[in-house]
């Protein structure tokens, strides 16, 4: 039983995960297929170079509430003792990232998933979005890379839930994080020969 409750979450996630918001909005608005834009990605900050800045924030904060939504359906779901409801919601936690990155409908080319990562965890454990909302606004206030503010962040989120005792979520963290490293790795590379393009930079 408990098994088919966690594939059901995990399933759930992964199909709230797949919804490509950044795609549906510009197609809604009129602009021009955003994968032929920028960098192909799906998410907020290919959004943004279409010039919309309303709609770049509407699917940040989208992307993160369907990572939210999964969590929290996924618990209400369970319905059963509070480690089988937080297995769930983990579990679909990573369903929903893993839609994010690698969604079906587009060939699982889909974004970088730092939007969804947020938003799963604000579904788990609140305190811990806020920390790596801190983490990302200061790296990105004394770097002024967006990139490296999400990398950084990614990187301590598990440290963090970790040192506080939350060690099944330090896990599941440390997995996206890794995912989401893998997913930056040309930004990484750009980083590394300092090509990267910086927050509010004209190119």
């Amino acid at each position: 039983m408990m098994i088919g409750i966690y594939i059901v979450a995990l399933v759930i996630g992964y199909l709230l995960g797949s919804i490509p918001f950044g795609l549906i909005l510009t197609k809604l608005a009129g602009t021009q297929d955003l994968r032929s834009i920028g960098s192909g990605n799906i998410g907020a900050t290919n959004v943004l170079r279409t010039g919309r800045k309303g709609l770049a924030a509407a699917t940040l904060l989208l992307d993160a509430l369907k990572g939210t939504a999964a969590v929290i359906i996924a618990a209400m779901l369970a319905n059963g003792t509070d480690a089988v409801a937080a297995n769930a919601a983990m579990l679909a936690g990573l369903g929903a990232f893993l839609g994010h990155l690698f969604p079906v409908w587009l060939k699982f080319k889909g974004g970088k998933g730092v939007a969804v990562y947020i938003g799963v965890l604000l579904g788990l454990f609140w305190p811990g979005a806020l920390v790596f909302c801190l983490l990302w606004l200061a790296t990105a206030f004394t770097s002024r890379y967006s990139s490296l503010s999400a990398l950084v962040a990614a990187f301590i989120t598990p440290i963090f839930l970790w040192w506080f005792g939350h060690s099944a979520l330090a896990s599941l963290f440390a997995v996206l994080t890794l995912l989401l490293f893998w997913m930056h790795r040309e930004n990484i590379k750009r980083l590394q020969a300092g090509t990267e393009g910086r927050i509010g930079e004209k190119k």
